[in-house]
């Protein structure tokens, strides 16, 4: 009964919240949409803000048939400890906020990204039961790897939509594992690892060889054999080239799983989504690794009908590829990673802030009052919100809503999205058309949007 009591009024707060929007105009049913978002870092509530810009925005994402973000936040009254080891920042905030995100439109959210395991094992599964208890669909996350890695569902009138969630940037004790039966498995994330080649001159690679010689360091007998132009050293695998480049490759076991996970999943759904927690960069940040590229395009080719990716905090290109889109970074869309109640020691620490030290104090140290890090790149908050459309599922059209999370603004105004206005959307898209390039994808700006011109 007490179960059933805490539903009604989650259903009651969510269905009064949104009273204001019910106007929005219904779907037709020959058209199928989605509003898809980047990382939500949220520790406020959105439900109290009545900006035209905001609330057009919010507008925009329930009008979708599904709307997706990534919450990068665990939910939890700090039951448990925090780990040894976070994602940057031990990530938490109220319960309640996947109502907020409920009430803001959302339906499914990826749980799989650098802050999974900030509070361990219960954190996880705190947040899961939160989640759950929202209504919200979510992905990512398991009591073992194959729970982490297994399609979740949504259901809607118009079609049925499948989430799948990984994450490539993590802390190591976040990893989900598998079993051999003989021992439990690892709760966690699912995982996409990928391999690391750095390539050098053959004078370079003999310069490592000596300084690896001079020092005494033992190359691991767990490695193969060395050609003369190879070498491992102190973890990184060097091979000789014509230029200096950093080489990486997915994880050809995580690629099948991950393959065979969605090949299934695009049997049981009419739409599926495969997402990524991606921090790697191919040296601009804006630009995404290139095991990002190959993983990306082997999900389309197994079966997803669209890549989502997030996790540099910037807006990375979007890509067609035969005919299904990946969007390779969204950006932000929620950014109040400011407004954290509490941290642990081991945060202070690293800015030698003693115990007197507050939360405020410690942003202050980090962020040289807001003269570097986060607060003072442009880019960091501004994005997009995407909606790809099908016509009888066929991709019809995407189009790119840009937004702002309030560049400039004080802490306890910036992070939270709203439309961005006509000078800044043109420059957003504009980065947008630049970072696309390479993959021939062309960005129209029209009517004080994106739209993609090519999509076939």
């Amino acid at each position: 009964m007490k179960n059933l009591l805490k539903r009604l009024f989650r259903f009651c707060f969510v269905l009064i919240l949104s009273f204001p929007l019910l106007s929005v105009a219904q779907n037709n049913s020959n058209i199928f949409t989605m509003a898809l978002t980047g990382d939500a870092i949220i520790t406020r509530k959105l439900s109290v803000y009545k900006e035209p810009q905001f609330l057009d925005m919010i507008k925009l994402i329930r009008s979708a048939d599904v709307a997706f973000t990534n919450l990068e936040m665990l939910l939890h009254d700090f039951e448990p400890y925090p780990m040894h080891r976070s994602g940057g920042t031990w990530m938490r905030a109220e319960p309640y906020m996947a109502d907020e995100l409920v009430w803001a439109g959302f339906d499914m959210v990826a749980k799989a990204n650098n802050h999974t395991g900030d509070y361990g094992v219960e954190g996880m599964r705190l947040t899961s039961k939160y989640v759950d208890e929202s209504g919200l669909v979510s992905a990512g996350t398991g009591e073992s790897l194959e729970e982490a890695r297994e399609a979740k569902f949504l259901e809607t009138s118009e079609a049925r939509v499948a989430l799948i969630s990984c994450a490539s940037t993590f802390p190591d004790h976040s990893r989900a594992g598998t079993s051999r039966g003989d021992t439990n498995a690892r709760p966690g994330l699912s995982p996409v690892r990928y391999n690391t080649t750095y390539v050098v001159t053959k004078e370079q690679l003999k310069n490592l060889r000596d300084i690896r010689t001079s020092i005494g360091y033992r190359r691991s007998w767990s490695r193969p054999e060395e050609s003369e132009n190879e070498l491992n050293f102190s973890g990184r695998y060097y091979k000789v080239g014509d230029k200096n480049e950093i080489l990486t490759t997915p994880n050809q076991g995580d690629l099948d799983e991950m393959s065979q996970v969605v090949r299934n999943a695009s049997h049981m759904a009419d739409y599926t989504i495969v997402t990524i927690h991606a921090h790697e960069s191919d040296g601009e940040k804006s630009v995404p690794a290139k095991f990002l590229v190959q993983f990306a395009r082997k999900m389309i080719d197994a079966g997803a009908d669209v890549f989502v990716g997030h996790g540099p905090h910037v807006l990375r290109g979007i890509e067609i590829y035969k005919g299904k889109p990946i969007f390779y970074s969204l950006g932000d869309f929620m950014f109040q990673n400011e407004t954290l109640l509490r941290l642990p020691e081991e945060n202070y620490a690293g800015f030698d802030l003693g115990r007197d030290a507050q939360v405020g104090d410690w942003n202050d140290a980090r962020y040289a009052n807001d003269t570097r890090g986060f607060p003072a790149e442009a880019e960091i908050w501004e994005s997009v919100v995407a909606v790809p459309e099908w016509k009888k599922s066929e991709l019809s059209a995407i189009k790119l809503y840009p937004i702002t999370l309030g560049f400039g603004e004080s802490r306890t105004v910036r992070g939270r999205p709203m439309f961005a206005d006509k000078k800044l959307g043109k420059k957003i898209i504009g980065d947008l058309q630049d970072r696309s390039k390479p993959f021939g994808t062309k960005i129209q700006y029209k009517n004080d949007i994106g739209i993609i011109t090519n999509i076939k």
